[in-house]
C-alpha cells in the first residue's frame, strides 16, 4: 500500500518525480539542462554584457598604460608613445615610453611572424608582428586584453566584454623579451613572405587601427577578436583570402604549420627544421641588457634572400 509523505505519494521505488525523470531519456535530460543553460548566459549577455561600453581612460596597468598614435606624411610614420621597457623579471623592471619615433615605411626590411608559447596546452599561444628597417629598428605590434591595475587575464571572462583591446605598439627588445627573458616562455621568430609591396600595407594597416584604438574603445574577445584573429583579419584586408578560415585561426599555437603551409613564412628546409631554427628563447637568454637584442637574435636565425 502506497504512502503520503509530506503531500507527495510515494512508491516502493521512490517518489512519482522521481520516476517520471528516470522514464525520460537521457538525451532530453541533457538537452533540457543546455537549454536552460543557454537560457541563462543569453539573459546575462543581454542584461549585464552587452550594455557595457568600451573605456578610453581608467587606472590602467603600467605597462599598457599609454596608448600609441601616429602621424602619416607620405612613407614618414611618426610614432608617440612607443614602449621601450627594460625586463629583468616580470615584477623587475625599468619603465619607459619613448616619446616619438620615426620610421619610413619604404626602408622595412623584413616582417617577422612571432608565437610565443606561454602555456603546457600547446594551442594556448600568443602571436605578434615584428617590422625590421633597414637602420635596424625592430618595432612590434601585438594586439592584447588591455587591463586595469589588479586586474589578470582569464580566457573566460575575456569573453564577457571584461578587457578593451589594446594595440601595443614597442620595441623588440621590450615586447619580445619580455616573453623570452623574464617569463621564460618558448618563442618563435618566422621570417614572413609578403608580396612586393604589401608589407609597406601592413604597417599602414596596423597604425591607422592604433590611431583608431585611440579614439574609438573596442572590445577584446577571446575567441573573436585575439591577438592571431585581429592579425589574419589585417592580412587578409590587404589581400582577401590569403589566410582561409581554419580552426588553427583560434589556437595560435598551431599557427606555424597553416603559415609554413600557406607559404606565408619561409621554408628553412621543411617545416620540423624551419621550428628548430625559429627558436630564439635560448639564444635570447644571453643577453643582459647590452648591445642589440634584435640584432643577437637575427645573427643566429637564417638569412634573408639579399
Amino acid at each position: 500500500m502506497e504512502a503520503w509523505i509530506g503531500g507527495i505519494q510515494n512508491s516502493e521505488s521512490g517518489t512519482h518525480g522521481d520516476i517520471l525523470l528516470e522514464s525520460l531519456p537521457p538525451i532530453a535530460v541533457i538537452g533540457g539542462s543546455l537549454l536552460a543553460l543557454i537560457t541563462l548566459l543569453a539573459l546575462i549577455w543581454l542584461v549585464r554584457v552587452r550594455p557595457r561600453k568600451p573605456q578610453l581612460e581608467a587606472d590602467w596597468n603600467s605597462d599598457c598604460a599609454l596608448t600609441t598614435t601616429a602621424e602619416i606624411t607620405g612613407s614618414t610614420i611618426r610614432y608617440t608613445n612607443v614602449r621601450d621597457f627594460f625586463w629583468r623579471t616580470t615584477r623587475d623592471r625599468d619603465e619607459a615610453w619613448q616619446d616619438t619615433l620615426e620610421v619610413d615605411a619604404d626602408e622595412i626590411k623584413d616582417v617577422w611572424f612571432v608565437v610565443d608559447h606561454f602555456h603546457s596546452i600547446h594551442g594556448l599561444a600568443h602571436t605578434f608582428l615584428t617590422f625590421e628597417f633597414n637602420d635596424g629598428t625592430c618595432l612590434s605590434f601585438s594586439f592584447e586584453a588591455r587591463r586595469r591595475k589588479g586586474q589578470r587575464y582569464h580566457p573566460w571572462t575575456g569573453l564577457w566584454r571584461h578587457f578593451e583591446l589594446y594595440l601595443l605598439v614597442g620595441f623588440e627588445h621590450d615586447v619580445l623579451a619580455l616573453r623570452t627573458n623574464a617569463r621564460g616562455h618558448k618563442d618563435y621568430l618566422f621570417r614572413g613572405i609578403t608580396p612586393p609591396g604589401k608589407e609597406k600595407a601592413l604597417l599602414l594597416a596596423l597604425t591607422n587601427k592604433a590611431n583608431s584604438l585611440a579614439e574609438k574603445g573596442e572590445w577584446y574577445h577571446s575567441l573573436l577578436t585575439t591577438c592571431n584573429t585581429s592579425i589574419v583579419s589585417m592580412v587578409n584586408r590587404i589581400t582577401p583570402g590569403r589566410v582561409p578560415f581554419t580552426w588553427r585561426n583560434f589556437f595560435p599555437g598551431y599557427t606555424p604549420r597553416a603559415a609554413y603551409n600557406l607559404g606565408l613564412i619561409e621554408d628553412w628546409g621543411g617545416f620540423e627544421q624551419t621550428l628548430e631554427q625559429g627558436r630564439v628563447d635560448e639564444i635570447a637568454l644571453k643577453w643582459d641588457g647590452q648591445g642589440s637584442y634584435s640584432e643577437m637574435l637575427r645573427d643566429y636565425l637564417p638569412k634573408g634572400p639579399q
